[in-house]
């Protein structure tokens, strides 16, 4: 008995293929039926570890954990037939050496079916990134503002303003490149930069707090929807306004609850006339 032929997936390699051929498009997605919905429209879907803030209140990303991002990787996947998704390293999952970095990747890989990584770091995680990329591990890389070092950086602040942090990020975007990542998260850096390293590495730039000049973009979809409204970047674009309709739609379900509208007799169930 033969098996239907699976819709093709976006890979890793279609990714970095599509640099200067026409933008990328990306967003987060933690859960099926979003990714059911975002995968016909998008490229890339990242399993992001913003999944901590906007799904369960945190903070920051630090307190994220490996099991966390394999529940939210696996539901990704089953609604994801066509996007190529990448699942977040959280913090602490592959810093401490190579081989850790490699362990809990494969652990990603293996427990959800992604098609890659992610991790946060410039030039002191190149070699973490291609001792992973050399075992077959495909490494979305991210440098600029990091979230996963917001306790050591001070704050969520944008990244480039002098000579000494562009020199800097220049040097982690070469090395991340060079490592061989197959894209890279360019967060919250000075346009100009952004838009000259673009130009310079052969991985696909995807930008958020960037520069349109990047390979593509990203946006947490809780943002992009208008449902995440504790703070706003700068960068953000609100495309819905989602928590009021689900604040109107709460409203009117309570009114009718408490005035015994709902449930009218169309959404019960009566005993069936014995025939």
């Amino acid at each position: 008995m033969s098996t239907p032929p699976r819709q093709k997936r976006f890979t890793p390699a279609d990714i970095t293929a599509l640099k200067g051929v026409r933008p990328i498009v990306s967003l987060t997605a933690y859960t099926t039926p979003v990714a059911r919905i975002l995968d016909r429209h998008c490229d890339l879907l990242l399993v992001g570890d913003s999944l901590g803030m906007v799904l369960y209140g945190m903070e920051t990303t630090v307190g994220v954990t490996m099991d966390m991002m394999v529940a939210h990787g696996q539901a990704t996947m089953r609604g994801a037939t066509r996007a190529c998704v990448i699942v977040d390293l959280p913090f602490g999952s592959y810093q401490e050496s190579k081989e850790q970095a490699f362990r809990n990747a494969v652990r990603l890989m293996k427990e959800t079916g992604c098609d890659g990584v992610k991790l946060e770091g410039g030039a002191e995680m190149a070699e973490t990134v291609e001792f992973l990329v050399s075992r077959g591990v495909p490494v979305f890389g991210h440098i600029g503002l990091m979230p996963q070092q917001v306790n050591t950086s001070g704050g969520y602040r944008s990244k480039g303003h002098s000579e000494d942090e562009q020199d800097k990020i220049r040097r982690d975007a070469k090395a991340i490149d060079d490592a061989g990542a197959f894209a890279m998260v360019i967060e919250g850096t000075v346009e100009p930069l952004a838009r000259e390293i673009t130009t310079t590495v052969k991985a696909a730039t995807i930008g958020i707090g960037a520069s349109p000049a990047c390979d593509g973009q990203i946006l947490v979809s809780d943002d992009m929807l208008g449902l995440f409204n504790e703070f706003k970047p700068r960068f953000v674009k609100h495309y819905s306004e989602l928590a009021d309709v689900i604040d109107k739609a709460a409203e009117g379900y309570a009114a009718e609850v408490k005035e015994r509208i709902f449930p009218g007799p169309e959404h019960t169930f009566q005993i069936r006339p014995k025939k």
